[in-house]
């Protein structure tokens, strides 16, 4: 008697973020939520967060904010308040909106390089090419969990004095020569947006091992006010300086309010326990991705070594107009969420706010990164993604050449 084969499900249901907050987390915040008065607003349990996300990273100081986007503006902040503002700072074409933002509400000039299509972060050799007297910074993102460093670049900038600043917003744990994203420069941000390897609902935070940067970064977060300072010294200076005024309200800069909370501090502390473990299963995911991607269609040569991948990379290896749009068709036919441009709206030069700074042709000196704005996805990628669908994703895609059905 023949056999019937059941028919394999054509819909992936593959959504582009999953909630990384677990039972365990919520569980934390219940535990807390039963003692008599909580604290809720920032206490002892942001101080505890700040401690062990430095002591996992490797640095000396952390300081725990509301949002990622928090962090690029206090950072840049506490650049513009220690170097003075009016100079230039590097930045990506490919990047989220609040890096350029942060840069430009600080008075510094964006100077933008293409991107390298290994890493999607920014070429090095243009960024060393590109420096000038006028360069206060430069502002690196690595891209959906891909280092984007190299020593030429981490020499040239020491030769010359620049100081380095690392979004690691996307890229949690992954390292370079053995050390993690975000301890090589003067500064680094993190965020723990929704499904990013650490989830604090919302939230951020800025990292240095400069002490002078810390201090500054801890003022700039709570309205410039010198009583957030560590450093009894420091306090003191501005108490003697400034005896017209009580010494609890002392605000030597015209700052922000971007405090995070005991519950976004506890949900993080709760994640961190697990992070290594779920950054190796979605390193594990992106490898069998790339592996199984027809080379022919799409780019799997991608900077591997050291990633802690954030999303899938889909790249066309061509400018494939009618590939694009079976690509997009399929993915949607089969319940993939994607994202077009990756993350952040592909090409920032082609977004209004810089058309209105730069003129509407700017984008056209940035190929690599424009080719990434037509022809590149991310797709979402997340510790518990099962490897049968990873490899149908695979299959889906590989079919698309010359016009073949595959969905």
């Amino acid at each position: 008697m023949p056999t019937t084969k059941t028919p394999r499900p054509t819909g992936l249901d593959w959504p582009l973020m999953k909630n990384n907050i677990a039972r365990e987390d919520l569980d934390a915040v219940c535990s807390f939520l039963q003692q008599d008065d909580p604290i809720l607003t920032q206490s002892k349990n942001v101080r505890a967060f700040e401690e062990e996300w430095s002591r996992w990273l490797g640095v000396r100081h952390s300081v725990f904010v509301n949002s990622g986007s928090s962090a690029n503006l206090v950072t840049l902040a506490a650049l513009k308040e220690l170097h003075g503002s009016g100079g230039e700072v590097i930045v990506p074409t490919i990047t989220w909106v609040s890096d350029i933002a942060a840069v430009l509400h600080c008075g510094f000039e964006p100077v933008f390089v293409d991107i390298d299509p290994r890493t999607l972060g920014m070429d090095n050799a243009q960024v060393l090419a590109k420096l000038t007297p006028r360069t206060c910074a430069v502002f690196l993102t690595h891209v959906l969990g891909y280092n984007g460093l190299s020593r030429p670049l981490l020499d040239g900038l020491s030769t010359r004095g620049v100081p380095l600043i690392e979004d690691v917003c996307e890229s949690h744990g992954a390292t370079f020569e053995g050390r993690k994203l975000g301890t090589f420069g003067r500064a680094s941000n993190f965020s723990f947006y929704y499904a990013h390897h650490l989830s604090t609902i919302e939230g951020g935070m800025v990292c240095t091992d400069d002490p002078d940067f810390y201090e500054t970064v801890r003022m700039l977060r709570s309205h410039g006010m010198v009583r957030e300072l560590e450093s009894n010294g420091r306090k003191w200076e501005y108490i003697e300086e400034n005896p017209d005024l009580n010494p609890d309200f002392i605000f030597a800069f015209p700052a922000y309010n971007v405090r995070s909370t005991e519950i976004n501090a506890l949900i993080g502390r709760s994640q961190l326990k697990r992070l290594d473990d779920g950054n190796r299963l979605r390193t594990e995911n992106l490898h069998l991705f790339l592996q199984h991607l027809d080379s022919d269609l799409y780019r799997t040569d991608f900077a591997t070594e050291g990633s802690s991948n954030y999303a899938f990379t889909l790249v066309l290896k061509e400018p494939d107009p009618g590939l694009c749009d079976r690509v997009m068709e399929a993915l949607r036919a089969n319940g993939v969420e994607f994202r077009r441009g990756t993350a952040g709206g592909g090409n920032q030069l082609r977004q209004p706010y810089l058309r209105r700074l730069l003129g509407p042709d700017a984008w056209r000196a940035f190929p690599h990164a424009d080719h990434i704005h037509y022809y590149g996805f991310y797709i979402g990628n997340y510790p518990t993604l099962d490897r049968d669908r990873i490899l149908r994703l695979c299959e889906l895609l590989n079919g698309l050449a010359g016009g073949r059905g595959g969905f």
